[in-house]
């Protein structure tokens, strides 16, 4: 094993000196291996032996009533576990800036909690508990993870570069709303709308256009902006992602490779 930990950024943005404590009360010296406050994601690395790794789940198969446990440290009163369920997938605005692609759900998340893991019942890490929603600042059944499958892909670009690269191909998109459906004589009802292509950008060279609608990246569906931003800012650059557009009521699959944003760049 290579010692990584995963955590939340919060946890250790400010701190100078950062250890980690095991179930069996061993202490290690953690080293920073870097952070990424757009997803709320820090990587740690310690030595030592006979450490056990979490193993990895699929957040991507989450359903909405599926139970869920939480493991942290609420209060400091040391390793907890809550049970709950998968509230809500896909939740945003939590934070005014981000990538947020939230896990709601009802398991008691309290401060103390975030970094701590959240798994399935086969034990697989499906999240990273990341915040709560409660204006007393304790538990009120609304806490959000970080989908593992979002902290990964920010970890292995941490643990390769020491920073997140985020990803752009030059389009700026907004939620497909009944409204703007309506007006553009479009018959769907989830999707992200392309209201402009950046000229000499990867996605005009592919040949995307405005007006398209995004309903789908790498086969996964899309149902809002959100997403197409969160999936294109996280794919590795020079990678290639897969957009399926709607275009005069015929869908295509247009394949774009993903260039290195400045870090005002939004997708």
């Amino acid at each position: 094993r290579r010692g990584y930990v995963l955590t939340n950024n919060p946890v250790v943005e400010n701190a100078d000196q950062i250890e980690v404590t095991t179930k069996d009360n061993r202490r290690f010296r953690a080293q920073l291996v870097g952070r990424d406050p757009g997803t709320d994601i820090a990587v740690l690395r310690i030595q030592g032996d006979d450490l056990q790794a979490v193993p990895f789940g699929d957040s991507d198969l989450l359903e909405v009533g599926d139970y869920v446990v939480a493991i942290g440290n609420p209060f400091g009163l040391g390793q907890t576990v809550t049970s709950g369920i998968v509230s809500a997938l896909g939740r945003g605005g939590i934070h005014v800036e981000g990538y947020e692609d939230f896990i709601q759900t009802d398991a008691s998340i309290n401060p103390g909690n975030s970094g701590g893991a959240l798994v399935d019942l086969r034990g697989r890490l499906i999240g990273i508990n990341t915040a709560i929603l409660a204006p007393s600042g304790g538990n009120v059944g609304i806490g959000f993870a970080v989908p593992i499958n979002m902290a990964r892909a920010v970890m292995e670009q941490i643990v390769e570069y020491g920073e997140v690269r985020r990803g752009r191909i030059g389009i700026a998109i907004q939620d497909l709303t009944p409204d703007l459906a309506e007006a553009a004589g479009i018959r769907l009802t989830e999707g992200a709308l392309i209201g402009t292509v950046e000229p000499g950008s990867p996605a005009d060279r592919a040949g995307l256009q405005t007006g398209d609608v995004v309903v789908a990246i790498d086969g996964v569906p899309v149902r809002s902006a959100t997403q197409v931003r969160n999936k294109v800012g996280l794919k590795r650059v020079g990678e290639q992602v897969t957009l399926t557009v709607q275009r005069q009521g015929r869908q295509r699959e247009i394949a774009v490779r993903i260039q290195e944003a400045p870090r005002a760049a939004r997708q």
